[in-house]
């Protein structure tokens, strides 16, 4: 399932309309969502061994490596097509890719044991205060409290398939939340509209009444920190939970 992109119109529709239409339009909205000429999988590894090839190894390589996870592409594969790739892009193309690779990835033990994966702001405790609102095991960190930061700033990491109950967040005046992923793949998604693929960079603002979910891909676990907006008599309204029919499963 082709994600719709708005990434072009978010940092150039009013510098360059053109461009971000060209962007979001054409080479999403049309050349990707052609599943039937080339599947997702395929189209996102030639896309990473083009930007390997050229040294493209920044945030936007980061967010298609993200993407290429979240269409398939396992640990194992990615790490053979790097290794493959390094013999004809170069070595430190193939070096820096394997960075973003572990960064999008994480660890993963190899005996046996299941995957690692370390939160660049710390994995915390068991969300067990909130379980009731998740599907799949979270966890949490405090940041700062709000005294400290004006609204509290925590860090909160999904395991793999793990996300929260639709809820809203309402407030009399001011109120919403934004997101800030720094580790990981996962999803964000606002009722009534398509979900909206994570990777580490990305920033999420969640508009006060807002009914919306969000959580890790179903093969990669996610940490992003949560920082409520300040407002007046701001609470939480949390609703049911997000179904497999609607948890993105690719």
């Amino acid at each position: 399932m082709a994600v719709k992109q708005t990434a072009g119109r978010n940092q150039l529709g009013v510098v360059a309309p053109k461009f971000a239409e060209l962007n979001d339009d054409v080479l999403f909205g049309e050349v990707w969502a052609r599943e039937d000429k080339l599947p997702l999988k395929m189209r996102s590894i030639v896309t990473v061994v083009t930007l390997v090839a050229k040294g493209m190894v920044d945030s936007s390589f980061e967010y298609h490596m993200a993407t290429a996870k979240a269409n398939g592409v396992t640990r194992d594969e990615m790490a053979e097509i790097l290794t493959h790739e390094a013999f004809y892009a170069g070595w430190p193309n193939a070096w820096a890719a394997f960075r973003v690779l572990l960064t999008v990835y994480g660890n993963e033990a190899d005996d046996g044991q299941g995957a690692t994966f370390t939160p660049t702001f710390g994995m915390g405790e068991p969300n067990d205060a909130y379980a009731a609102y998740f599907t799949g095991q979270s966890y949490l960190n405090p940041l700062a409290s709000a005294d400290e930061a004006g609204a509290a700033l925590s860090n909160v990491t999904f395991e793999p398939g793990c996300r929260n109950n639709w809820h809203i967040h309402h407030a009399d005046k001011g109120g919403g939340q934004v997101l800030i992923v720094t580790d990981g793949c996962g999803w964000y998604q606002e009722w009534g509209k398509e979900p909206q693929l994570l990777a580490p960079g990305d920033v999420v603002v969640i508009p006060e009444g807002v009914k919306h979910w969000h959580g890790a891909a179903a093969d990669s676990w996610m940490s992003h920190i949560a920082y409520g907006v300040p407002g007046e008599n701001c609470s939480n309204e949390w609703l049911e939970p997000v179904s497999d029919d609607q948890y993105p499963q690719a």
